[in-house]
């Protein structure tokens, strides 16, 4: 069975990443991770994503993704031992230093990082036979050459289908160490590529204005069918510093699409679901190398080529069915007359304008301004617990 991994940076969005429909959750800790701005995990909340994720049949994995210096290495294999004792599923290596402390000191299953630029299956045997189970691929590789690879090797396979794409191969750049002193390579990522630059000579610009480096960001709604028949064993969502509405949106989305080939052997309407992720997305989207090597209608060189979200501004938390009313955290501004959606965890959605709505002691409110404000509104229809709500 295909497994659809989703990203989470805590505890609150790995639990919607699973309500939503992923088979298994990757987080980082707080030691030896990639993203060390995202809010990541401490081991005792490592241990509820665990005993939350496995109470309903699914994975944890540990980024431990970091390319360490010698001064990055210690307390590794405490570290790696207080992950096992959590029950993690798995860990997520990019160094063969960690990979080798883990298989001395652990009994913890190992994939390998994106970081390690794995393009053929000669390469997947190499680190098969160093005790890596599962190989996340390099994003630079198109469907043709992913196929190639999982049909010579019994692997676990993994492959990216969403999220922010590197400029730089695999990841493994170097612009933001030389330009702040952040090592994106050590969890320090400044993401100098999306700044804006400008080329000039003789101290003149040559450029008629401020551009980018970075790509559009990946979007493979159309080759699931294909990545499923390939035998490709994970699908990955990039995103541990995305929202709440992101993971909501974007694992729902992939999850009703790889149901649906499952089910049916097709996919009815493309276009429907990518309409429904493109309401989570504020960049471009492309398929990166799926369809063959990118062009320039794949980069994003031009900032204002992107696009503004569709505005999360609550998460229900409760339905009173006497009462028809919806109990809503607000998350974000609005008021009595605007149009909004809820948007449920089986996929079901519900449009609405507000006509009214009250604070959680009843009094009527014309704006909901106040951050995690509990508010009200009538409702005709049953929403589900754990809905997004959504400003049209």
């Amino acid at each position: 069975m295909i497994e659809l991994l989703a990203p989470a940076g805590n505890l609150e969005k790995l639990k919607i990443a699973i309500i939503y429909g992923a088979d298994a959750v990757f987080i980082g800790g707080q030691d030896f991770s990639l993203r060390a701005r995202a809010s990541n995990f401490s081991l005792e909340d490592i241990k509820e994503a665990t005993s939350f994720a496995h109470e309903r049949g699914k994975k944890i994995y540990v980024t431990t993704n970091i390319i360490p210096h010698d001064e990055d290495l210690s307390g590794l294999v405490e570290y790696l031992v207080a992950l096992a004792d959590n029950g993690v599923d798995a860990i997520i290596c990019a160094s063969p230093a960690i990979i080798d402390v883990a298989r001395r000191h652990t009994n913890l299953e190992i994939h390998l990082s994106t970081q390690q630029s794995v393009l053929s299956s000669k390469a997947v045997d190499f680190w098969v036979n160093r005790g890596v189970k599962r190989i996340v691929l390099a994003r630079e590789l198109d469907l043709d050459q992913i196929k190639t690879v999982t049909s010579r090797t019994k692997a676990d396979i993994e492959v990216f289908i969403h999220g922010g794409m590197c400029m730089s191969f695999s990841g493994r750049c170097s612009l933001s160490d030389n330009m702040t002193g952040r090592d994106a390579n050590r969890g320090g990522c400044a993401h100098s590529c999306r700044w804006q630059y400008q080329l000039k000579e003789n101290g003149q610009a040559i450029t008629k204005r401020p551009f980018t480096m970075s790509s559009k960001d990946l979007q493979a709604i159309k080759y699931i069918p294909a990545l499923i028949d390939a035998g490709v064993h994970s699908l990955k969502i990039e995103g541990r510093m995305k929202s709440l509405h992101y993971v909501a949106t974007v694992v729902s989305t992939y999850r009703q699409v790889i149901d649906e080939y499952v089910k049916t052997g097709k996919i009815e309407d493309v276009d429907q679901y990518e309409l429904e992720i493109s309401k989570a997305e504020n960049r471009l989207t492309a398929p990166g190398f799926l369809a063959g090597m990118p062009g320039v209608n794949e980069q994003l060189f031009d900032l204002n080529s992107a696009r503004p979200s569709q505005v999360f501004i609550g998460l229900v938390k409760a339905y009173d069915v006497k009462k028809q009313m919806v109990i809503i955290e607000q998350r974000n501004y609005f008021k009595v007359g605007d149009k909004i959606e809820f948007f449920n965890p089986s996929g079901k959605r519900y449009e609405m304008v507000v006509d009214r709505m009250t604070d959680e002691d009843d009094l009527p409110l014309d704006v909901a301004r106040h951050p995690q404000q509990i508010i009200k509104i009538p409702v005709d229809v049953n929403i589900e617990k754990d809905a997004m709500v959504r400003r049209i």
